[in-house]
């Protein structure tokens, strides 16, 4: 392969992804998987293990104060680099923090220090998205963030599998997290010698301005209600298949968790790696569109992999390679769907359109689980698998449907902006708007039970509500995209 399209991997700009990278996914299981090990160690109930889960909600609402870090800039370093070092200091002391107490003694400060570490770890994720987004020109942003992911899941591998390790086998608990805190002094000084977008950006002048001008300023695009499918949609057959892949090798082939564990740990993360890397260099070949088609196409065919496995004979080295082809192609389209992310935001409001669109990717992540359970249980798991190729075909229509925006983004660097429809669209985002909004009272409603402070009965109907608004609000504006396609002969 040419070393034109390598040339990216050798510049120091790339050290500094890497290193921000591994900033970014270094703190989530500190406050999630190995918090738990450590509370499940020290014999803490499980409902307090369970309640502890909740902090992980600030990585699903972090859109909600990503408008602060587009409207004010630290008066150090700039607006992208003070906030990310901002961020990494706080997540240092917060780390280091959590290995003078212990979960016996000390339950309430470590909930406190674990609210903080994920509060922080989102913040640090809004600006460093927001980061790369500025400062990566157009042709680079496919491998930018092949690196970017792979150190992200260096980072994740850090702190969960080698943190459990060294807390059992040589440093204890406390002086693991320690060791973690320790290990974010790189990532500042990389924070220090990283550059500060250079293009004359316009900070929005008001904090209202920095809430609504993104909304407006994406919804006015053309395609903009398609894309918001897209993004749901297209890496919804992968989650499909990932959402029960453990239980599936166990209880559903025969393995033991050792042979699953050694496999998806080891080869898992390494096609992930290689298929990011990978993934990133073809994007430099390929258009956003055509990167995002193939590795689309090879993520549904990767599927087939598990459905062999469950029809038939029990083999670990046919389970073996369904797991690394599946997490190659993963990964290919992780890089090409982070570099369609980047491309869809506005510089002025990076930080918070990239919040937007990221928690709106985890939709189908998060919420596919419950119904993987129960397809399976109604079926089988051949049947499942057979499925999750076929859940990918929607996001693929989407991508052909949105090709020409698409390419004329890519090509210009601006956005098509829409003339048609205008008070149906309005319609559209008020019934969207009330549907979120509904939503957010159901996860107060949950909180609030939660903690035991009322036993609020209607979660439930808003939850069911909010949830109905939302997809009609975004159908409606899907069809009404259509349609102003058709008139203006883009489709």
């Amino acid at each position: 392969m040419s070393s034109h399209y390598l040339r990216i991997f050798t510049q120091p700009k790339s050290a500094i992804l890497l290193i921000l990278g591994f900033a970014s996914g270094l703190p989530l299981a500190l406050t999630s998987g190995t918090l738990q090990a450590w509370m499940t160690v020290e014999n803490i109930d499980l409902k307090t293990i369970g309640f502890f889960s909740l902090v992980g909600q600030a990585y699903v609402f972090k859109f909600l104060w990503s408008p602060l870090m587009d409207r004010y800039t630290p008066p150090v370093f700039g607006r992208r680099r003070g906030w990310l070092l901002l961020t990494q200091l706080l997540l240092l002391v917060a780390i280091a923090g959590m290995g003078f107490l212990d979960p016996t003694h000390h339950l309430r400060w470590m909930a406190a220090l674990a609210v903080i570490i994920a509060f922080c770890s989102a913040s640090q994720d809004i600006v460093f998205d927001a980061w790369k987004t500025d400062v990566l020109p157009f042709e680079e942003r496919g491998a930018g963030a092949a690196i970017s992911v792979l150190g992200y899941r260096l980072g994740m591998l850090v702190s969960g599998g080698l943190a459990l390790w060294l807390a059992d086998r040589w440093l204890g608990w406390q002086g693991m997290y320690w060791l973690m805190a320790a290990l974010l002094i790189p990532c500042i000084i990389s924070t220090l010698m990283a550059p500060e977008p250079t293009d004359v950006i316009p900070v929005p002048k008001t904090l209202e301005r920095a809430v609504v001008e993104p909304l407006r300023d994406f919804f006015g695009r053309n395609n903009a209600w398609l894309i918001l499918l897209l993004i749901v949609l297209y890496k919804l057959g992968d989650a499909f298949a990932m959402s029960l892949t453990t239980t599936f090798l166990i209880r559903g082939v025969g393995f033991d968790a050792g042979e699953v564990g050694v496999v998806n740990k080891t080869l898992g993360l390494a096609a992930t790696i290689v298929g990011a890397l990978f993934g990133g260099v073809l994007m430099q070949r390929l258009s956003l569109f055509r990167a995002l088609l193939i590795f689309g196409v090879l993520q549904a065919i990767s599927n087939a992999g598990y459905w062999l496995l469950s029809v038939t004979v029990k083999d670990i080295i046919t389970m073996g390679a369904a797991v690394f082809f599946e997490n190659l192609c993963g990964g290919m389209g992780t890089a090409a769907f982070v570099a369609l992310l980047m491309s869809l935001c506005n510089k002025s409001f990076s930080a918070t359109q990239f919040a937007l669109l990221s928690a709106l990717s985890a939709v189908g992540r998060v919420y596919v689980g419950p119904l993987a359970g129960w397809f399976v249980e109604t079926y089988n798991w051949s049947t499942f698998y057979l499925f999750s190729i076929v859940a990918a075909v929607p996001g693929l229509v989407l991508l052909v449907m949105c090709k020409k925006t698409l390419e004329f983004t890519q090509r210009t660097e601006s956005f098509m902006r829409r003339t048609e429809y205008a008070a149906a669209y309005q319609l559209a985002l008020r019934i969207l708007s009330v549907g979120c909004l509904l939503l957010g009272g159901w996860l107060v409603v949950l909180i609030v039970n939660a903690i035991g402070l009322a036993e609020w009965a209607f979660g439930v109907r808003l939850l069911e509500w909010g949830a109905l608004l939302a997809i009609a609000g975004i159908l409606f504006g899907g069809v009404l995209d259509l349609l102003a396609l058709r008139k203006t002969h883009l489709i």
